[in-house]
């Protein structure tokens, strides 16, 4: 039977008597923005085991700028969507403004409630 750490891809390296697990901290050039660091929150409150796998099998980095990236292209889609029924920006500016605003804490909202994570 093979161990979680085995199943979620991790090796392993007998030194002795005694094996031990293959990890590295290969990282990427690419930050981690405001939603990855929000999934990196959650999945250490919430999600442990799967946080501590995706750690050690070297792959939260990639994980957490997928996120990053998904939850970009959600939150573009929902203000392509708002421009769309918004106000006239030149003589409106403020209900502009507002609508606006609006919008990006809507997709916020979304993702915070964990739409994402069940959506992708």
């Amino acid at each position: 039977m093979k161990s979680l750490f085995e199943q979620k891809g991790g090796t392993y390296t007998k030194v002795g008597d005694y094996y031990l697990p293959n990890l590295s901290a290969a990282g990427d050039n690419y930050k981690i923005g405001k939603y990855g660091r929000a999934r990196r929150n959650y999945l250490k409150k919430h999600r442990e085991s799967e946080y501590t796998a995706l750690m050690i099998t070297g792959k939260l980095h990639s994980h957490l700028r997928d996120v990053d990236v998904k939850a970009q292209k959600i939150l573009e889609c929902f203000i392509k969507d708002a421009e769309k029924s918004a106000p006239d920006k030149a003589t409106h500016q403020m209900e502009w403004v507002g609508h606006m605003n609006n919008a990006k804490a809507c997709a916020e909202a979304l993702y915070c409630k964990g739409w994402y994570s069940y959506h992708t």
